[in-house]
């Protein structure tokens, strides 16, 4: 049974990994990074599906291949992998949606985006104007994301598929 569940927890994973790579070629530049709001609509379903661990190793993961396939930038690792802890240990903690979609913004978009600047700086070469610039860009995607999450659990729930889903995974 327990190896039963690791499976259904590790194809979980590769389905979302999926549909944030294939996602975020539905971006947008904002301010020299790649604004990819699938991205943070995954972390938050990874966060009530699977975990704050899953989800950060989810956004390493898709960060890693939209690179590789030329679709994000470096930008991609601290924007996704902090918000994905964030909101992950909301939920873990509160168990309640609006809380973990608020953690997800904060987290990507305030400190995700204060960490963007160091890589931008020191491995993508830009000179960015300041330690806040990506802040901003790193925001509006991620409360796009937050907002379709919310509204995809939400219509999950009232249709029983969520619970359903929830059980085959706890």
């Amino acid at each position: 049974m327990r190896t039963n569940d690791a499976t259904k927890r590790i194809a979980l994973a590769g389905v979302l990994t999926a549909i944030a790579v294939v996602g975020s070629m539905l971006s947008f530049p904002v301010a020299g990074s790649k604004c990819a709001p699938v991205q943070h609509m995954v972390n938050i379903l990874a966060a009530v599906t699977l975990g704050p661990w899953w989800g950060v190793g989810i956004a390493f993961v898709a960060s890693l291949l939209r690179n590789i396939l030329g679709l994000g930038s470096l930008m991609a690792f601290p924007g996704s992998m902090v918000g994905a802890l964030c909101c992950g240990l909301m939920y873990m903690g509160t168990k309640k949606l609006a809380p973990t979609c608020v953690a997800e913004a904060l987290g990507t978009g305030i400190l995700g985006g204060i960490a963007a600047y160091p890589v931008a700086k020191f491995l993508m070469g830009t000179e960015p104007v300041g330690l806040f610039v990506y802040v901003v860009p790193f925001l509006v995607s991620t409360v796009a994301g937050s907002i379709l999450a919310f509204a995809l659990i939400t219509v999950l729930e009232k249709g029983g598929a969520f619970r359903q889903m929830m059980g085959t995974q706890r």
